[in-house]
């Protein structure tokens, strides 16, 4: 298993469901969003991002049957991926 730290964001724009399309971190290249997804469900990979100063791991979830990324709960709203800067 390996972990990798997320640093930027692919969004997908000002639509209201504000899904992410893709990610990267400095050791791996841009990924779709659905490949991280399925890295992450098969147990093979965990990814972690930094939020407020601290570590945070990466989780699938699931809304109206859409799945999509966030960062384990810190009582902050709104997902601190979507924080992040945007992938170049």
């Amino acid at each position: 298993m390996a972990d990798y730290q997320i640093t930027c964001t692919k969004k997908d724009g000002p639509d209201s469901d504000r899904r992410i399309d893709a990610l990267a971190g400095p050791q791996f290249a841009q990924q779709p969003i659905d490949r991280v997804i399925r890295l992450i469900e098969a147990g093979n990979d965990r990814f972690w991002t930094v939020a407020s100063g601290k570590s945070v791991w990466i989780e699938v979830k699931e809304r109206a049957g859409a799945k999509y990324l966030t960062t384990q709960g810190d009582g902050y709203p709104p997902n601190n991926l979507l924080k992040l800067p945007d992938c170049p």
